[in-house]
């Protein structure tokens, strides 16, 4: 992965845990950092480039997502 895309998702991550913690209910809260941290750990290790930017769409979508409900 080249430094740019590792520093983006480095970025995207840290960017949904802050999110994530923004929820009021214990419950919501725990689960999104839960499901956070088990999909970055999940998809550590693709090479595929074109992968990787499907799955970083993916994530912005879903901080939008979070993003709203907070």
């Amino acid at each position: 992965m080249a430094a740019s895309s590792r520093a983006q998702v480095l970025r995207l991550y840290r960017a949904l845990l802050r999110e994530s913690q923004r929820f009021s209910s214990y419950n919501y809260r725990t689960y999104a950092i839960r499901r956070i941290r088990d999909a970055f750990r999940e998809n550590k290790n693709i090479k595929d480039s074109e992968k990787i930017e499907e799955l970083v769409n993916k994530a912005k979508a879903n901080l939008e997502v979070i993003h709203r409900q907070v």
